[in-house]
């Protein structure tokens, strides 16, 4: 597997991650009605950068594709948690933002 698949599959767990726990946070929080779309978008980017992450892994002729649309989900999401001053939304823009750029590195 070369560099690029595996930055970008490492990048795309640490996302997951930091997305998952980030929704969990969210779920806690006062307002809730305004956590929504991070909430949403969280969740969708776990899940598509776990699927990315496996694609990459079996060396799918359909990983780049799927990069390139994890990549705009993960910079999609990663603006939205970085509009909300919470701890686990700030460190998961941060997450999001580097998958979109590990993925779109490896898609081109």
């Amino acid at each position: 597997m070369n560099e690029s698949y595996m930055n970008s599959l490492e990048a795309c767990y640490r996302c997951a991650a930091a997305c998952d726990h980030c929704a969990a946070s969210c779920l806690q929080e006062e307002d809730l009605e305004m956590m929504r779309e991070c909430i949403r978008l969280d969740t969708q980017c776990a899940n598509l950068c776990r699927l990315a992450a496996q694609f990459m892994a079996l060396e799918s002729e359909f990983a780049s594709t799927l990069c390139q649309l994890c990549a705009e989900v993960c910079q999609k999401c990663g603006d939205e948690c970085a509009k909300h001053q919470h701890d686990h939304c700030q460190q998961c823009a941060e997450a999001c933002h580097h998958c979109a750029d590990a993925c779109r590195k490896m898609a081109a």
